[in-house]
């Protein structure tokens, strides 16, 4: 295939960036986004011309970092994939595609493709961890835990933080990765210590990092590659309601 490519490029975050305009020639179908993008870089850096910048890593759709905007969508038009797992065949010859990085005013541009997401790792600070004696693993299976419950947590410690639900919505919110992460923990028997000041230490650090409030929009959950619900969210409220609304005392 031949295709027409219109890559922001933006040099560092004090440079205002702009849409530059690249032909590519004889992909295959077969590439992913990725190695296609790998293929204008080769060209672009044997013509003696700066490449794209963009963040990679496992490249198997399960790190979070591919984080792509491919002609307004998050991570492309293939639901339930990440931008790395994307392939060509997905598009046709003569297609003209745009590539932009996320846009989030909490995922400020570091360079073209590559935004600073460390609103996350702030998150998960404030209260992505339990309370656990130290010394060997307990036996298996001697804490039981319900099956509805530990299924839903399963389902959201899927979450990959790759930040499309940020770029997705329309307020620029974190609350689908602050719902999965207080989920996963909060449904769990060695989450139930910190369940409560978690969910509010969480949601104190999403609001300084600059995310927008969630209004169930819903397209986080839309564009979201690992499928998490929209009823996550409101796990996260239900269990916020209780905290603030009922002296605990793990709560302030």
């Amino acid at each position: 295939m031949n295709l027409t490519l219109r890559i922001w490029r933006q040099s560092g975050p004090a440079d205002k960036g702009r849409m530059v305009t690249y032909q590519v020639e004889d992909v295959s179908p077969d590439m992913s986004f990725l190695e296609m993008l790998d293929v204008l870089n080769e060209r672009l850096i044997l013509a003696g011309e700066e490449p794209v910048a963009f963040d990679h890593d496992c490249r198997e759709g399960i790190c979070g970092m591919c984080g792509l905007m491919i002609n307004g969508n998050a991570h492309g038009p293939q639901r339930g994939t990440t931008a790395c797992q994307l392939h060509m065949r997905q598009f046709k010859d003569g297609d003209t595609i745009d590539i932009e990085p996320w846009r989030a005013r909490a995922f400020p541009v570091i360079k073209d493709l590559v935004v600073n997401r460390n609103a996350f790792d702030k998150i998960i600070a404030a209260g992505g961890y339990i309370t656990a004696p130290t010394g060997s693993a307990p036996e298996a299976h001697s804490v039981p835990v319900a099956k509805a419950n530990a299924d839903a947590a399963f389902e959201s410690a899927a979450c990959i933080g790759c930040g499309a639900c940020v770029a997705a919505c329309p307020n620029g919110s974190g609350m689908l990765f602050t719902a999965a992460k207080v989920t996963q923990l909060g449904l769990l028997p060695q989450g139930q210590p910190e369940r409560y000041t978690r969910v509010i230490g969480m949601l104190d650090a999403h609001d300084e990092a600059g995310f927008g409030g969630c209004t169930n929009a819903g397209e986080c959950t839309a564009v979201c590659p690992k499928g998490i619900p929209l009823t996550t969210i409101g796990r996260l409220n239900r269990d916020y309601l209780a905290a603030t609304t009922t002296k605990r005392p793990d709560t302030p």
